[in-house]
């Protein structure tokens, strides 16, 4: 008997029925219990992006290869920012970093230290534009660096180990998987404080400790002898998230209060509408590359791949208010901050690399 399926998302909000059919897909495996799909809910590869996976079994390809993959907010102190001279300021976070002498590297994995990756994968530089209530140390018109970012070639290796033996298949060996997958969530968190390090520095501030850091993509032990699976969903069991929109959209600081019904979990972001390929194609339709180093809210996007700035054109998401707007009628999420971006960097200009 397949698990139970909740969808937490309106009839408004935009969900395709290959997402929908892959939550059916998951849920008919063995030992699932539930799985509830949160409103940016989009295919994935081999399973859906924006959901949590209650099972007494433990599946590796659930979680993906970008274990620990999660957001992170840093507060920022800049005197007179000016987003044009800020964006050309920024690092090329494509180039690795050394680790410090005796510098604790989870694994040991040094390969793209400090690097954000391609992807959906991005550093902001945002205001808060509005904060409901001074939570988190957020005010408003406070600036904050917003840290998207995962645990890069380490997950990856974890999978590949995992699916060449085992295909989409259970872990045979729970135990050992965990071990690897805790040191690629411990990699990702050291990765987004590096990240937001280095470009605290670049633009002339002090480096700061985070206010908020969650991880989306993972698997975590409950009731004991359950495993929750989260696939681009962030944990919705009373700790504060940043819920991403686009480069050209606020993003959402929540206070999350989910349950049981949504596995303890909330959305991570907007969640793409289109494939990438329909990104690219329809948006060289409409936009040019200036265009798209632009953004409606003024702000300037540091990107020098030009197919990427097609794939993640603001258009290519969904509406991050309706996500938002779904968790709070849900009761899973309240905000409590809105950011607008200043500056979001995607990859370096090519003229600008070392």
């Amino acid at each position: 008997m397949a698990a139970s399926v909740s969808l937490f998302a309106s009839p408004h909000s935009w969900i395709e029925s290959d997402a929908v059919a892959q939550c059916h897909q998951v849920a008919a495996l063995d030992g699932m219990e539930h799985v509830a799909g949160m409103p940016d809910l989009h295919p994935g590869k081999g399973a859906p992006i924006g959901a949590a996976m209650l099972s007494s079994v433990l599946y590796p390809l659930l979680v993906g290869s970008d274990i620990g993959c999660g957001i992170a907010v840093f507060p920022i102190a800049l005197k007179k920012p000016v987003p044009e001279k800020l964006a050309a300021r920024f690092p090329d976070l494509d180039v690795p970093v050394a680790p410090e002498p005796g510098e604790d590297i989870p694994a040991g994995y040094t390969d793209g230290l400090g690097t954000v990756g391609r992807g959906n994968h991005f550093v902001e530089l945002a205001r808060v534009q509005t904060a409901f209530a001074e939570r988190a140390g957020l005010r408003e018109r406070d600036l904050v660096l917003i840290v998207h970012s995962g645990s890069r070639g380490l997950g990856e290796r974890i999978l590949r180990e995992h699916t060449e033996v085992h295909g989409a298949g259970p872990a045979a060996d729970p135990e050992t998987y965990l071990k690897a997958h805790d040191e690629a969530v411990r990699w990702g968190s050291l990765n987004r404080r590096l990240l937001a390090e280095r470009v605290a520095l670049a633009l002339g501030a002090e480096p700061a400790e985070p206010i908020v850091d969650q991880c989306h993509n993972l698997v975590e032990v409950v009731d004991g002898s359950k495993y929750l699976h989260r696939k681009g969903a962030a944990p919705g069991d009373g700790k504060d998230v940043l819920i991403a929109g686009t480069r050209g959209t606020p993003s959402y600081v929540v206070a999350t209060h989910a349950g049981r019904e949504a596995g303890w979990s909330v959305a991570h972001g907007a969640g793409r509408k289109m494939s990438r390929a329909d990104a690219l194609k329809r948006g060289k339709a409409k936009h040019t590359v200036e265009e798209l180093r632009r953004t409606p809210v003024g702000s300037y996007v540091v990107c020098g791949d030009r197919q990427l700035l097609f794939e993640e054109a603001p258009t290519a998401y969904k509406r991050i208010e309706q996500v938002i707007a779904d968790l709070v009628t849900h009761g899973l999420a309240t905000p409590v901050a809105v950011t607008v971006p200043v500056v979001t960097y995607k990859t370096a200009e090519p003229k600008r690399r070392r």
